[in-house]
C-alpha cells in the first residue's frame, strides 16, 4: 500500500508573492497557476471570521499539503 506523504505550510512564513515548493518534490506550487499542473485543491475550511485552511495535493509526486495561516494574511490586508 502507498503512503501518502502529509504536509503543512504557514503562508505567514512564505516570503514574497506566495509562491512555495512542495516539501517533497520541491515543484513550485503558485497561487497565480490556475492550470492545475502542478496542485489541485481538495478542500477548503472557513469560520465566521474567514478562511482557516486550504488542502492541496501537490500533481506531481501525490502529497497533501495543508495550507493554514489565512487569518494573519486577512488582518495584513
Amino acid at each position: 500500500m502507498k503512503q501518502t506523504n502529509v504536509h503543512t505550510v504557514d503562508l505567514t512564513e512564505i516570503d514574497g508573492n506566495g509562491d512555495f515548493s512542495c516539501p517533497k518534490c520541491r515543484a513550485i506550487i503558485s497561487p497565480d497557476d490556475t492550470t492545475e499542473k502542478n496542485y489541485s485543491i481538495l478542500d477548503s475550511k472557513a469560520s465566521p471570521n474567514g478562511l482557516e485552511e486550504v488542502v492541496i495535493v501537490c500533481n506531481l509526486c501525490g502529497s497533501y499539503i495543508h495550507l493554514t495561516g489565512f487569518s494573519l494574511l486577512k488582518e495584513v490586508a
